[in-house]
């Protein structure tokens, strides 16, 4: 199987050597990072099976969150985390998406932009929230960023998963939404693109901007996306996908790259081929900025806000949630306990810690 870190590592030297001058170090860092993970550059663990009396080797993972090796097992243990903020009522999921005439601008001022992002999209979603024409009452949020699609163009938009319905100003009812209805679409596009453009102009962006894109309509989309951890589940892909899965990539050859995707108007999978160059650069136009924060809460799903969930739950007539203080977890196992030979499936026996390798030059 071609994987992300294949391609890096055939394609990557020249591709830096083309273009380190202008790569953020944030591109280098992933890059190294991807094609030095599970690799004894990480350093890792030797164990040994005694049945069939073979040496297995155990390597460290980069833990980049860009890396398509390292954001599969996360999933679910982000779930078990949302399970103090799950609430018995129907959710919603509501996309807020950036229009292309402005994505090159973001995408060369992506810190300043993706919060600029966030800001206007959470106050947009609140404030049209709290009309009593629509929830009438204070909201929960969690939102995620994403950048691309499937065919790794640039795409900025978030995703935020919403609870149906909201706590009144005095704090004393829960006012329910319908379940297949949170708020009209058309006035948050309004009100999303007038925050988003009076925050523009107290930066010195805003007279780059083709004044077009403020007659426009921005695409906003609210849709019902069920219960629970249901919803939760909808949401936990958005959060630990990368730009594209090694599991789509089919062929690197001839310096070209050849992956499968999804169209999504007509949802039949298509090929995709792009010179490893060109994949290189649409890949790494996703990596987000060092520290930036793609996932966030807001409303009474804030974590300064949390302690209204159990106000909340009273109100709905749900039981509390029993929340397990950290470090009680009876189950935890120490790193590579229980590993099991993956030819005979016997308990491996830990032999040896490899440490890492020196760092390569980037």
């Amino acid at each position: 199987m071609v994987e992300v870190a294949d391609i890096f590592l055939r394609h990557g030297p020249e591709y830096r050597e083309k273009f380190s001058s202008r790569m953020l170090p944030s591109h280098l860092k992933a890059m190294e990072a991807i094609e030095q993970c599970r690799t004894d550059a990480l350093g890792g663990k030797v164990y040994f099976c005694n049945s069939c009396q073979e040496y297995h080797y155990s390597y460290h993972s980069c833990q980049n969150r860009h890396c398509p090796k390292c954001q599969n097992d996360q999933a679910d243990a982000w779930l078990e985390d949302q399970k103090d903020l799950l609430l018995p009522v129907p959710y919603f999921m509501v996309t807020f998406t950036l229009p292309k005439e402005l994505r090159s601008l973001v995408r060369s001022h992506q810190k300043e932009l993706y919060n600029l992002l966030f800001r206007c999209s959470a106050a947009a979603l609140q404030e049209l929230a709290r009309d009593q024409r629509f929830v009438g009452g204070k909201i929960g949020m969690v939102g995620v960023l994403q950048t691309w699609t499937r065919d790794l163009f640039y795409h900025p938009h978030i995703h935020y998963l919403v609870p149906g319905g909201g706590l009144s100003p005095d704090g004393t009812q829960w006012l329910s939404s319908s379940k297949d209805f949170l708020v009209h679409t058309r006035p948050l596009s309004v009100l999303f693109r007038a925050k988003f453009r009076d925050a523009l102009k107290k930066t010195d962006l805003f007279p780059l901007i083709d004044p077009d894109v403020w007659k426009k309509q921005w695409v906003v989309d609210c849709e019902p996306v069920g219960a629970g951890e249901e919803a939760f589940r909808y949401l936990a892909p958005y959060i630990f996908r990368v730009a594209i899965s090694n599991n789509r990539i089919l062929k690197l050859e001839d310096g070209r790259v050849t992956f499968e995707y999804k169209d999504s108007d007509s949802g039949r999978s298509k090929l995709c081929t792009l010179s490893a160059e060109e994949f290189i650069r649409r890949f790494l136009q996703h990596v987000l900025p060092d520290r930036f924060v793609k996932v966030r809460y807001y409303g009474f799903l804030a974590p300064t806000n949390r302690h209204l969930l159990d106000s909340i739950r009273g109100l709905l007539g749900a039981p509390a949630v029993e929340r397990k203080p950290a470090g009680t977890d009876s189950d935890a196992k120490e790193p590579g306990e229980g590993l099991r030979c993956p030819k005979c499936g016997a308990i491996l026996i830990f032999v040896q810690t490899l440490e890492p390798r020196s760092r390569l030059p980037p």
